[in-house]
């Protein structure tokens, strides 16, 4: 926390305060979890048990949980 007299990031507190769901954000996550899990599936089904692959998918899911913040804190 700042000190005595200090300013407040508004960045950094809108960005580590808790969100709570906003009508019509669930659909908004459901939809962006639907088709990261269609592109999971294909990566899988596609891509050679690999380093390569496991990556993909590390940073798909990355792609999904930063969307949803997008969402929530927008």
């Amino acid at each position: 926390m700042p000190k005595v007299g200090e300013h407040l990031n508004p960045v950094i507190e809108n960005n580590f305060k808790y969100h709570s769901p906003k009508e019509g954000q669930q659909e908004k996550y459901g939809a962006i979890r639907e088709m990261a899990k269609k592109l999971a599936y294909l990566i899988d089904e596609e891509c050679p048990n690999s380093r390569e692959k496991s990556v993909a998918m590390t940073n798909l899911e990355t792609a999904v949980m930063w969307a949803n913040a997008s969402i929530a804190r927008n």
